[in-house]
């Protein structure tokens, strides 16, 4: 409602008139949208133009042990993210108050007791009708059960008692255990970035490797295929390669 007062021809307030109008249907799908953020099976948070919690749905308690009624109003920057990433996500928060989604940003967010959960953000301006901005709502999801997976799965391969070895879609050199290292003579620092064919295969065999590599990167796995690799001081080492594409 707008209420306006209502004058004579002298001036005099005689009554008001009231200028409405029927917002029903927005308040209706308003709490439609919050419902689906509350009830969202990953965490979403939103804060206002300064930075201060303004949503926190169910899943974002869960994960953090923080009630919304404990971080509603607090700076979430300040208080719930670690030191060291301060400035990154505050400048994803800035941009997305300038109207920039950023999406797939990670981050670790301190909980309750005082553990850090990694979360993979998009953040996204939050609007008026009028479209403009009020704040910014991140959506989230809780990565640190894969990071520990990745990091074990690391693990695994620089320890195993085979040389492993790993290329992009570029045929560049990205994994290179210790194995790998200690046969080769090559250190991972000496390899990494580098294309493994040209570099570390003998001329002879480019061709066919290439191939087994391009069959894997197509999703074709290969086995006991063999090859020689050339090591740091210029032998030549005999390998049975099993290539497996990396997904």
């Amino acid at each position: 409602l707008n209420a306006t007062s209502r004058r004579d021809v002298d001036g005099h307030i005689i009554g008001v008139v009231g200028i409405g109008q029927d917002i029903t249907a927005r308040i209706a799908q308003e709490q439609e949208y919050a419902r689906v953020i509350e009830t969202a099976n990953a965490p979403i948070f939103g804060v206002d133009l300064d930075g201060k919690v303004t949503v926190w749905n169910k899943c974002a308690a869960d994960v953090t042990s923080f009630s919304s009624g404990e971080v509603m109003g607090q700076h979430l920057v300040q208080q719930f993210i670690s030191k060291e990433y301060r400035k990154s996500v505050q400048e994803v928060l800035d941009l997305a108050l300038k109207g920039e989604e950023t999406a797939n940003f990670e981050f670790p967010i301190i909980t309750k007791t005082g553990a850090k959960i990694q979360i993979l953000l998009n953040a996204t301006p939050r609007r008026d009708e009028y479209g403009h901005v009020l704040g910014v709502v991140g959506i989230g999801q809780d990565i640190t059960g894969r990071l520990a997976q990745e990091q074990e799965y690391s693990r695994l391969i620089d320890t195993a008692n085979a040389p492993i070895f790993g290329v992009d879609r570029d045929g560049l050199v990205t994994v290179w255990n210790k194995c790998a290292a200690n046969i080769s003579g090559y250190s991972s620092e000496d390899t990494m970035g580098h294309p493994l064919v040209n570099e570390f295969i003998t001329e002879d065999f480019r061709q066919s490797v290439q191939e087994v590599l391009d069959k894997a990167l197509r999703g074709e796995e290969d086995s006991n295929f063999a090859f020689p690799l050339v090591t740091k001081d210029g032998h030549r080492l005999e390998i049975l390669l099993n290539a497996t594409s990396r997904r």
